[in-house]
């Protein structure tokens, strides 16, 4: 399996599917890369090369105990595609992984970065405060820390409901999907899908959006549960400069079922 060690030694997993164009893929909480293997068997399919890590923490990437925030995040993002030498990428980011692929185009890029997009993804920022009145209290994610520490297992098998909107009449998620969800969460370590509420909820990417300067598309389901999409996508469109608004009727925060099959049309269509 392939590993790119970071700057304070970290070890990232990564897998490197296909020849051609980098399209390099960066998941949400708590997932791994595996969230995105169909995606990257779709890129490699059609000419391009496929890129995605596991967050550290994550998966199958090294369980530090620091390191469990945005920034470093990042940097360990920006280590991956200079260490391959990557150019004229295609950003791809789900959530949290929206948020870091933002701060990377925006401040590591270094002119590697030719477009981005978003699904799901958590700018300009999460957490309630005067500057975001509309935003989730802080309430809300302790009570996500609090699940996390009591009982994860079944935190993650309850959380998956309101993931993939199989709370919702006509949901067609299976319950496969739920499993799988579970089945990825219980790989992160306990610190870092603690920590990464933090890094998720609190980080503040308006300055981000406002320095991307490439073609973006910010997608987004309008009943996503987990990341409102009148303080995510909505906000984030007008702060960069050249953006376009991908609204999915019905479709939840989790990118399965028909949500996918209209998500993974626009990226390909996007890249291509």
């Amino acid at each position: 399996m392939p590993f790119n060690t970071s700057p304070d030694g970290a070890q990232i997993f990564y897998k490197d599917w296909g020849k051609g164009r980098p399209v390099v893929f960066s998941h949400g909480w708590p997932l791994t890369s595996d969230a995105w293997d169909v995606e990257l068997k779709m890129v490699a399919d059609h000419g391009f090369r496929g890129i995605a890590h596991d967050r550290r923490g994550h998966g199958r990437s090294s369980q530090t105990w620091d390191g469990n925030d945005m920034d470093t995040y990042v940097a360990d993002l920006a280590a991956l595609i200079e260490n391959l030498d990557l150019r004229d990428v295609v950003l791809v980011g789900h959530s949290t992984g929206g948020g870091e692929v933002v701060r990377y185009a925006a401040r590591k890029a270094n002119g590697r970065v030719s477009k981005v997009f978003t699904a799901g993804a958590i700018p300009p920022v999460m957490i309630k405060s005067d500057k975001n009145p509309e935003g989730l209290p802080l309430e809300a994610f302790d009570q996500i820390r609090a699940g996390v520490l009591a009982d994860r297992s079944q935190f993650y098998k309850d959380l998956s409901a309101q993931f993939y909107g199989t709370n919702r009449d006509g949901s067609q998620i299976s319950q496969g999907a739920r499993d799988d969800f579970w089945r990825q969460g219980m790989t992160v370590g306990l610190k870092a899908a603690y920590d990464c509420v933090k890094a998720f909820s609190e980080s503040d990417f308006t300055e981000d959006l406002q320095a991307i300067d490439v073609p973006m598309i910010i997608a987004q389901g309008d009943d996503d549960q987990i990341v409102p999409i009148h303080d995510a996508a909505m906000k984030a469109v007008p702060l960069v400069k050249n953006a376009e608004l991908k609204v999915y009727p019905g479709a939840p925060h989790g990118i399965a079922g028909p949500y996918q099959q209209a998500l993974d049309k626009d990226l390909l269509t996007f890249i291509s």
